[in-house]
């Protein structure tokens, strides 16, 4: 069985700030293991939010936002699967905010899985794992038919 990794943006920042699961994130996402890497469009909107956040709290330095700013561009052209939003996974999301109790860009991004999923479905030894450190957002993704993981669920050996 090969997994295939959907990784939502809380479970992706982990691979570039320092987090519990980071380390774990790192190993998934360590281009020697050849994991395929699935996100969604939206991804890039909210990685940036949660990096300017950082920079603004004083937590990041302006330094370590442009270094990591740039990585993400690099890993967005190179490592990872995007799944554009289309109008079809718009009204997939929106069905889905009116069955779960989900923020929007959760529903894009479960939307987004959903559709690998589904292309997935062909390919039997290929096992998609929505991955996330969102318990409500995991619980509805598994709830949809979805293996799900929190890197949350694999905290450093070193206490970080």
């Amino acid at each position: 069985m090969v997994n295939a990794y959907f990784v939502d943006t809380s479970a992706l920042v982990k691979r570039y700030v320092p987090e519990i699961g980071s380390e774990w994130i790192l190993s998934i996402t360590d281009p020697v293991t050849n994991s395929d890497l699935v996100i969604s469009q939206i991804t890039w909107v909210e990685v940036h939010s949660a990096f300017a956040r950082r920079l603004r709290d004083g937590s990041l330095s302006a330094e370590r936002f442009d270094l990591i700013v740039q990585k993400v561009r690099e890993d967005f052209e190179n490592e990872y699967r995007v799944v554009d939003v289309d109008r079809t996974l718009i009204e997939t999301a929106a069905e889905l905010v009116m069955q779960h109790p989900l923020r929007a860009y959760d529903a894009v991004q479960l939307a987004a899985a959903l559709r690998v999923q589904s292309v997935l479905r062909s390919m039997p030894e290929t096992q998609l794992i929505f991955v996330s450190a969102d318990n409500r957002l995991l619980d509805i993704a598994q709830s949809a038919g979805l293996a799900i993981d929190n890197p949350n669920n694999y905290p450093s050996s070193n206490g970080s």
